[in-house]
């Protein structure tokens, strides 16, 4: 038998040649990319899971009655025309100021808490997200509307705003100009819609678009200088946009291929909706409601096998104008249309030439929406000079703010004199050139097809809101609503659980501030509040697998 010959050697020195890297921007997308996963449906609960279920969804509904009952005394009341002032029964909590906190804070730890264990029925383990049964769709909007109901009567709670928006209509009404005289100015210091306008806004302009003091001028013809009824109006435009927002998510995470129920959990029932929007009476509502119905609407024709006419084409157009008029409410919704325009141009699938063609449509539409929304309403373009009115405020949640106050309090630590206002000056423009690269890069991401839409109006939003100058606990939900339709890995969901539950409660229920005595009184009561509350049900066997901190099963034999 011959012998076998070996192989040749290969004795050259050259280096085996590395794969190619990929550009940094497609390297970017695609570890955003690993944010999401399709989700499978799972089975209904069964009928143990169905009791805890209800235990849990009535801790919630009594944690906001509770709320309800304390805004009457630690919420954002009037200072004049306050209906339950001298009132025997229901104007007790004013009366007392720290019993009417800690019943505030009781409550909205007990909704935080019931949303958190409503969350073992969505998404199971909130590590591994291992749900062998998962709550239907009736039973979340059910627990939902209970949550809500009793914030709808109650006077405004952890934030003000709702009294600068009647006081700018009332200068819209009066045929004045908001954007460019504050409510002291236009009607008076002891004007009664004046007079509970937080000091730092009664002397600037309005820094909303004019569609919403459009809708704010007809609320201030029919209430007048009625108080309750002006708030009472604008609620009813905030769950309006709240109910725009349960009707788009749950489509668009279909579309994502996300459960809707587990996108409705985590958008429309997160505590900071609840508290803010609603109870708050905030505006981002509406802008982030009819945003995402415009999103949705948008790509219903755009992700279509029918071709782009007829109906499919006006699909197109309204869920654009729907965009563009969310941004005459509050300006930052506006990004989602690029979105929009970056899924056309891929359709298109022409390159350049597609992206060139997309952005003119949408800049015509865009133009167009946003000429008549100002001259219709009568307003004109003045709130475009006002749209950097709120960064008068520093906020701890801005991350380019939080550097300049940091940086400002050492170099006064070190005796080299107070330079925050300097260093914001800089660290400010810096950020908004980071936030303004990486949103180019997710409209590009887009269009290649790495991330789908939703996805990517996301993953920008959150950029825009961490590094805006100014980052108020509401602003999260911006980014958090698209991204609950899109981003399924632990990753993301347990820091927007874990950042939702904190920062939910960490506000005062009267959007100020109160004696330093006062809150230690109300955060012992709420603690033994609470503890009284645990110690009572973790005894029940229905709450065993719905406080399973606090339940150490038995021994096995």
């Amino acid at each position: 038998m011959p012998a076998k010959t070996p192989a040749p050697r290969d004795n050259s020195t050259t280096p085996p040649v590395p794969p190619p890297r990929r550009p940094g921007r497609a390297r970017l997308a695609d570890r955003l990319a690993h944010l999401h996963g399709d989700e499978a449906p799972r089975p209904l609960l069964d009928a143990a899971e169905n009791a805890q279920f209800r235990a849990v969804r009535r801790f919630g509904a009594a944690g906001a009655i509770l709320m309800a009952i304390a805004a009457l005394g630690a919420g954002a009341q009037p200072v004049l025309q306050n209906p339950i002032t001298g009132l025997r029964v229901l104007g007790l909590p004013a009366r007392m100021p720290a019993v009417a906190l800690t019943l505030g804070i009781t409550g909205t730890v007990m909704v935080m808490l019931a949303w958190l264990m409503l969350g073992r029925f969505v998404i199971g383990n909130f590590v591994t997200h291992d749900a062998p049964r998962r709550l239907s769709r009736p039973q979340l909007d059910h627990t939902l509307l209970l949550w809500i109901a009793p914030l709808l009567v109650a006077p405004p709670m952890f934030s003000r705003d709702v009294y600068s928006y009647l006081a700018q209509s009332e200068i819209a009404a009066r045929g004045l100009d908001p954007y460019a005289l504050g409510p002291a100015q236009a009607l008076g210091v002891d004007h009664v819609l004046a007079r509970t306008v937080p000091n730092i806004w009664r002397a600037t302009p309005a820094p909303y678009g004019p569609l919403f003091l459009w809708m704010g001028e007809g609320i201030a013809s029919i209430t007048g200088y009625n108080i309750v009824a002006g708030i009472l109006l604008h609620r009813a435009l905030a769950v309006a946009g709240v109910l725009m927002i349960i009707w788009a998510l749950p489509r668009l995470a279909r579309r994502c291929g996300v459960d809707p129920v587990i996108a409705l959990w985590l958008g429309a029932a997160n505590p900071l909706l609840i508290f803010h929007l609603v109870a708050g009476v905030h505006n981002e509502a509406l802008m982030i409601g009819m945003m995402v119905v415009g999103v949705e609407v948008a790509l219903k024709a755009i992700e279509g096998t029918a071709p782009l006419r007829g109906r499919a084409l006006l699909l197109l157009l309204a869920g654009c104008m729907i965009i563009v008029l969310s941004a005459t409410i509050k300006i930052p919704s506006i990004l989602a249309l690029g979105f929009v325009g970056m899924a056309l141009a891929r359709r298109w699938g022409r390159g350049f030439i597609s992206m060139a063609a997309a952005a003119m449509l949408l800049a015509v539409l865009a133009a167009a929406g946003i000429a008549a929304a100002s001259l219709a309403s009568g307003l004109g373009f003045g709130w475009v000079n006002t749209l950097g009115t709120a960064n008068a405020v520093r906020s701890w949640m801005s991350i380019p703010t939080l550097l300049g106050l940091g940086t400002g309090q050492v170099g006064v630590l070190l005796g080299l004199g107070d330079h925050t206002t300097a260093i914001l000056n800089v660290t400010r423009p810096i950020a908004a050139v980071v936030a303004a690269i990486i949103v180019i890069r997710m409209l590009f991401a887009t269009h290649a097809g790495r991330l789908h839409p939703v996805g990517a109006l996301g993953v920008s939003l959150a950029a825009m809101v961490f590094l805006f100058p100014v980052v108020q606990p509401w602003y999260l939900l911006w980014a958090l609503i698209p991204l609950a339709a899109w981003a399924t890995r632990p990753v993301f969901r347990i820091p927007a659980i874990a950042i939702s539950a904190i920062i939910s409660v960490i506000l005062m229920p009267n959007g100020g501030e109160y004696e330093p005595w006062v809150i230690v009184q109300a955060v012992f009561g709420v603690f033994l509040i609470l503890g009284v509350l645990v110690a009572v049900l973790r005894r029940r066997p229905v709450w065993r697998e719905a406080l399973p901190v606090f339940h150490k099963p038995a021994p096995s034999a």
